[in-house]
């Protein structure tokens, strides 16, 4: 158990209790703006358990993902409640790396769960994490230019149309890139968007029998059309550009498409935070050959891993952080565009949510339509839209996504980039046995 500082006057008896059983709950988390917002309204949680302290490591995406894994593998026990996705949860489940989730209070409302969004974080039918905010993928644009350039939103953009849509609005002169993408390198970062580009162009990671296919003709023509487009129409450095920067670069107006999370709906449509929030437009994320995994389906959540020596407190907190009543604070003390979204349905029967977000009911469709279980052209023996669920994919995404970012940046060809990122998959998959 992790104690508060005991009281310095022993003498104070009345104290002795309470100062025995105060405990500190180390939160590690990711540094995006629903976190952020979480952690500032987490005085809240602490004035209505003051025998609970917080204390909140916060880290950008790929530094936290590589602390957590590395810290729950080893059973180091740093921290009390993990920020985990959708890929992390049934894997480190099934490990037992995590405390189950199930045989929560009634006045918790686990019926309002989202259910694909919670069958996502759940192993053998227990949920192993409870969600926070989950998201499915659309596309952002810049209204004012779309009219400036005489262009008109399609009810389903294409890619085709998109690099044309993009060659009327890039304005270098004036600080406007045409479109802003993921670059930056990460199994989460650029190979979350890389991967539902590589999905509409009708490829896959892997064949039925685990063989990889990143060397294919769709991979190609995919990372092809994604280099070509970034380096003609993209801002500068795109290659260093994950969701925080792209998001900060569309809210300042230097961007005049974003294809990104859903979950930057909120904050782009809140005028105190963006600068187009009056000029914003949205629509599904662009297909290529098909509309297999166009848009992916993801969810931050909440988890306790086993090491922990404070579950009971870590619960009192995870379902503090996930519950109907906070949803409620963040709308009342920070706007109904910043609440968390897709992980309760009482969230879109909310009138005042309805009312602040333009967005709700399109975003709900797209992660109710997202299908992790038929997101590619060609049958794969793996779930997931922008992940491979697999041990494996955490080490695979990552070094694939370093390759596709140096083809990027002209450090290597697309053809060189794939061609190596074949091999060193291909070896991966072979010592892991997948492969005979």
């Amino acid at each position: 158990m992790k104690l508060k500082h005991a009281l310095p006057l022993a003498g104070i008896a009345a104290f002795s209790t309470l100062a025995a059983q105060a405990e500190t709950l180390t939160v590690a988390t990711v540094n995006n703006n629903d976190m952020v917002i979480m952690q500032r309204l987490s005085s809240a949680f602490e004035e209505a358990h003051p025998d609970i302290d917080l204390e909140w490591v916060v880290l950008e995406e790929n530094v936290l993902r590589q602390r957590l894994t590395t810290d729950i593998a080893t059973n180091g026990g740093q921290f009390d409640v993990m920020t985990i996705g959708t890929y992390e949860a049934p894997i480190w489940a099934e490990r037992g790396w995590l405390e189950p989730l199930q045989n929560l209070p009634e006045a918790y409302k686990p019926d309002d769960l989202i259910k694909p969004v919670l069958d996502g974080l759940s192993y053998d039918g227990k949920p192993y994490a409870l969600p926070f905010y989950a998201e499915s993928s659309m596309m952002y644009y810049r209204k004012d230019l779309f009219e400036k350039a005489g262009i008109e939103m399609t009810d389903q953009p294409t890619w085709t149309e998109v690099r044309d849509w993009a060659s009327k609005i890039n304005d270098p002169d004036n600080d406007v890139a045409g479109i802003c993408l993921r670059g930056k390198p990460g199994w989460g970062e650029n190979m979350a968007f890389v991967t539902t580009l590589v999905n509409t162009y009708g490829g896959r990671w892997f064949d039925m029998d685990w063989n990889p296919e990143i060397d294919s003709k769709a991979w190609n023509e995919a990372i092809t059309f994604y280099v070509d487009l970034l380096n003609d129409y993209g801002p500068a450095g795109a290659s260093s550009n994950g969701f925080n920067e792209n998001l900060a670069l569309f809210s300042r107006g230097n961007c005049g498409m974003w294809v990104d999370a859903t979950s930057a709906a909120g904050k782009l449509y809140n005028p105190d935070e963006s600068d187009v929030a009056s000029k914003l437009g949205f629509a599904p994320a662009p297909v290529a050959q098909t509309p297999k995994g166009s848009h992916w389906l993801w969810s931050w959540a909440l988890a306790i891993p086993s090491s922990s020596d404070a579950k009971d407190a870590a619960r009192e907190f995870v379902t503090w952080a996930t519950s109907q009543e906070y949803i409620s604070m963040v709308g009342e003390k920070e706007g109904w565009t910043s609440v968390p979204p897709g992980t309760r349905q009482s969230t879109y029967k909310n009138d005042h949510y309805q009312e602040a977000a333009p967005f709700a009911d399109f975003v709900l469709d797209a992660i109710e339509e997202a299908d992790p279980t038929d997101a590619t052209l060609k049958p794969v023996p793996y779930t997931g839209v922008q992940i491979v669920s697999i041990p494996e994919f955490q080490s695979v995404g990552t070094q694939v996504g370093q390759m596709i970012a140096a083809a990027l940046t002209g450090e290597m060809s697309v053809e060189q980039a794939l061609s190596n990122a074949q091999r060193a998959t291909r070896r991966t998959m072979e010592r892991a046995g997948y492969i005979k």
